[in-house]
């Protein structure tokens, strides 16, 4: 687990998908089990998906195991990366700290002209959050799996920036253990 053939390094940007996604077709092509050492600030919440998305379809497709290390932080979208591997398969070293938050959106919302217009736009807003919603409780699921927090106190926590050390994140159950 201390060699990785797959890095999540930095700022979840669409760099590190490309590197990311290049990286999973050499372990796919090499027929190893996957090993992913994961130190992250976060990043873009949609290419964080993307690789979990990508990870998912490895383990279930591939016949092989696939197993994740949180090195130093593994925050906001690096939480989504984390959960797509089962609990089992999760590991942190010592030291790691989680932030598991909710998305975060900042948008200006201008309504000027006609009612119907008006309420159109407040309406696509709405599709937007809604969905947003949607796709940080399905990441915030795979975390909680098996785990002794819930998705509801989870989704609390995150209401204000939660950290969470890696032991605390054994005692709940969101990793298999710690790396020592």
């Amino acid at each position: 687990m201390f060699e990785p053939n797959l890095r999540v390094h930095g700022l979840i940007d669409q760099t590190v998908v490309s590197n990311v996604l290049h990286d999973l077709k050499a372990v796919r092509d090499g027929g190893n089990d996957l090993y992913v050492e994961i130190d992250t600030p976060g990043g873009d919440a949609d290419g964080a998906r993307r690789i979990a998305l990508e990870i998912k379809l490895f383990l279930k497709h591939s016949g092989r195991n696939g197993f994740v290390l949180g090195k130093n932080t593994v925050y906001s979208a690096g939480i989504t990366v984390l959960a797509a591997f089962p609990k089992g398969s999760r590991f942190l070293c010592p030291r790691a700290v989680l932030l598991v938050h909710e998305r975060r959106l900042e948008k200006e919302l201008v309504l000027n002209g006609p009612i119907r217009s008006c309420l159109q736009i407040v309406r696509e807003q709405l599709a937007l959050l809604q969905t947003a919603e949607r796709l940080e409780n399905e990441g915030f699921e795979d975390l909680v799996e098996g785990s002794k927090i819930s998705l509801e106190q989870l989704r609390d926590h995150a209401l204000n920036n939660c950290y969470l050390m890696a032991e605390r994140a054994l005692e709940l159950g969101l990793v298999a253990d710690i790396a020592r």
